[in-house]
């Protein structure tokens, strides 16, 4: 028998793509994809359940769907786009959920890897130029999303010692550009002009949007526990990565640079939050050989990352997003799935 799996966030950006590349793994034999949102991209063999921010019902669909594995994706990174309680709601109470019905005496859960993100490592003038793993940030975090995921990775790190049967991994990604993702930093990017913070020009690392993907299924295809960076190699000072996107910057002031962009958000022009200000003041880059050990191999670079964002909008730019719009709706998806009059392929898996 394949893997039986749980997706948590199927309606978010990250576990959609997640489902969808699961899907196409003939080692997995089922995929039930939870989420407080109804799936954006089209999926075949996905099952979605309905679900609260807070996924108290995650302990009875583990029980009776007796999946092997969790991938939890739907840790908030983004603060401009929930509330300080939904934030706590969703990361801390959704996680300890998590755990509570991962470990519980008769759950099946064998394997869980955690979408996180270097957040937790911040942005100050004291940082190492590399963060490793093993390193804790220089200064206690000032941002409600930052506090967040330092919270659920002591809640991780304790469930890890207390079930040594469940294989733990937890992934920190770099800021993510690509093709299709939308954040605050690449909105930023495709604005006439770029915000920069007057003085500063740091060196800053990006993940593609693609590896995101493939290291979350390679950890959990080869069982790879523990805590892992997930960033391209090499790092671009802020100056470059804005002229790579044809764009040129406007400097914030460098002191009340949060006042400064409250006008911007205020007009839904773009809406950078402390913890990316800071980014923007002080950069962050973080050692990604431990993922490199395991055996994985990344297909873009941090400039490989920012050159394939730049395609991508320069093509948006020039023909428009003609991509057709996936809408789901839960009638016909129960009809293709389940209904006898549907021809199926009997080599399908």
């Amino acid at each position: 028998m394949g893997r039986r799996v749980l997706v948590t966030g199927v309606g978010t950006f990250w576990g959609g793509r997640v489902a969808q590349a699961l899907e196409r793994d003939p080692d997995v034999e089922m995929i039930v994809g939870l989420g407080v949102e109804e799936p954006k991209v089209a999926l075949e063999r996905t099952e979605y359940v309905r679900a609260d921010q807070s996924y108290s019902i995650l302990s009875r669909i583990a029980r009776a769907t007796q999946v092997d594995t969790v991938l939890h994706t739907f840790l908030v990174v983004d603060s401009t786009r929930i509330s300080g309680r939904a934030l706590h709601e969703t990361n801390v109470i959704g996680t300890m959920n998590l755990l509570a019905a991962a470990g519980a005496p008769d759950s099946p859960v064998r394997t869980l890897v955690v979408k996180s993100s270097t957040l937790v490592y911040g942005s100050t003038y004291q940082d190492p130029a590399w963060w490793r793993e093993d390193m804790a940030r220089t200064k206690p975090p000032t941002s409600r999303v930052e506090r967040s995921l330092l919270e659920v990775e002591g809640y991780l790190r304790d469930f890890a010692e207390d079930n040594p049967h469940v294989s733990v991994s937890l992934l920190r990604f770099a800021n993510v550009l690509g093709t299709d993702i939308v954040t605050p930093l690449t909105k930023a990017l495709q604005l006439p002009l770029v915000p920069s913070v007057a003085g500063f020009d740091p060196l800053v690392q990006f993940v593609h949007e693609d590896d995101v993907v493939r290291s979350i299924l390679w950890v959990m295809r080869n069982s790879q526990p523990g805590v892992y960076n997930v960033a391209g190699d090499g790092k671009l000072p802020w100056s470059e990565v804005v002229a790579m996107c044809d764009k040129r910057t406007a400097p914030l002031p460098p002191v009340l640079t949060n006042w400064a962009m409250a006008p911007l958000a205020a007009l839904n022009v773009v809406d950078l939050p402390p913890e990316l200000l800071d980014f923007l003041r002080y950069g962050r880059g973080v050692d990604n050989h431990r993922l490199k050990e395991t055996g994985f191999r990344y297909a873009y670079t941090s400039a490989g990352a920012v050159q394939g964002f730049a395609e991508a909008a320069r093509l948006r730019r020039t023909v428009g997003d003609v991509r057709p719009r996936y809408r789901y709706e839960r009638d016909v998806e129960a009809f293709f799935r389940h209904s006898p009059a549907v021809a199926r392929d009997p080599n399908a898996q």
